[in-house]
């Protein structure tokens, strides 16, 4: 279902330039390659620490207008080829040496130029967090501010508390052994859960193992976000459905324990949690293979507590209590 949340289709134009026009002139890196371009990846893993990501985040934002600019997942490339993937050597100060160097006249290229494996840890990284950082806006009632810094949301709306640990690879035996390829998070039924990223909606319905579930596919089609165990008779808002568009930190559906049944609607879960999982794509024939790569995203969650989505009931659903646009999402309907 197309909603409009503007009734002014020249304001929505508008408020398109404004953010496309803030992106070029402060030299907001645009990460548009399609999912076919990095088809050698065939093997991928997460585990850039929660400060790492913090610390680049603070760099991105307080540098991304100036001559100087250190984008996001450049930083984080740039740490794990220098480290070798190993981030138990991970030190703020080598970025802090980093923005120097590029302060001083360098410039990416020429600092990665001779960084074996370089290229493969930045085609990853963007691959998992290329649309993380950039131009957006927040408003109301027609009043927009294009700001600039995390896109992102917890996918737990604010004002819920949840606790996890990680628990990605741990053992699964329901139906079949297999390695538990997500983060289990675990709440209170009906807690209102948020679109991580912006994105369409490319599976929604019932599965044995994870009951009600929502799958998101991001833009860029890169990444697959899978929400699973929702709630019971109730389990995303209303009206959602396959090949809808959906904004970063939208309501999407809510919290439940269902799931572990070839029945419909059943309680299978010994404790009420969502099941939250990211899929990395760089070819079509790995969403649903033997090849698929699912990555750990525990520091990811703990990273995007910094930004959960306030929300607002409404009748039996929620809504987020302030608008928030992406460029993205508006190019998908137009």
């Amino acid at each position: 279902m197309k909603r409009k949340i503007w009734t002014e289709r020249v304001a929505i134009i508008v408020l398109a330039a404004l953010v496309l026009l803030f992106s070029v002139s402060a030299g907001q890196k645009v990460i548009t390659a399609s999912a076919e371009s990095s088809s050698t990846i065939k093997w991928a893993e997460f585990n850039v620490p929660l400060a790492a990501m913090q610390r680049a985040l603070k760099l991105d934002i307080q540098t991304h207008a100036t001559a100087t600019p250190l984008h996001f997942v450049d930083a984080l490339a740039f740490l794990a080829t220098k480290y070798g993937g190993n981030w138990n050597r991970y030190r703020s100060a080598d970025l802090d040496a980093l923005l120097a160097r590029l302060k001083n006249g360098e410039t990416m290229q020429s600092i990665t130029a001779g960084m074996k494996n370089y290229s493969y840890f930045d085609q990853v990284y963007a691959a998992v967090l290329g649309n993380a950082v950039g131009n957006y806006a927040t408003g109301a009632g027609g009043n927009y501010t294009v700001q600039y810094g995390l896109k992102l949301f917890s996918p737990i709306a604010a004002g819920y508390g949840y606790g996890h640990y990680d628990d990605f690879g741990t053992s699964r035996s329901f139906g079949f052994s297999r390695r538990h390829l997500g983060n289990d998070l675990m709440g209170t039924v009906g807690t209102p859960i948020c679109a991580v990223e912006s994105g369409y909606v490319e599976e929604l319905g019932w599965n044995k193992y994870g009951g009600w579930r929502i799958g998101i596919r991001s833009f860029d089609k890169k990444r697959y976000y899978y929400y699973a165990h929702l709630r019971q008779g109730h389990p995303y808002r209303t009206g959602l459905a396959v090949g809808e568009a959906v904004q970063a930190g939208e309501v999407i559906g809510y919290l439940g324990m269902t799931g572990y049944s070839a029945k419909e609607d059943v309680n299978g879960m010994n404790k009420p949690h969502l099941h939250f999982g990211m899929q990395l794509i760089f070819n079509d024939s790995q969403r649903e293979s033997n090849n698929e790569i699912w990555i750990d995203v525990y520091n990811i969650v703990n990273f995007l507590a910094q930004n959960r989505s306030h929300v607002v009931k409404n009748g039996s659903d929620y809504d987020r209590a302030t608008d928030f646009l992406d460029l993205r999402y508006l190019l998908y309907y137009e």
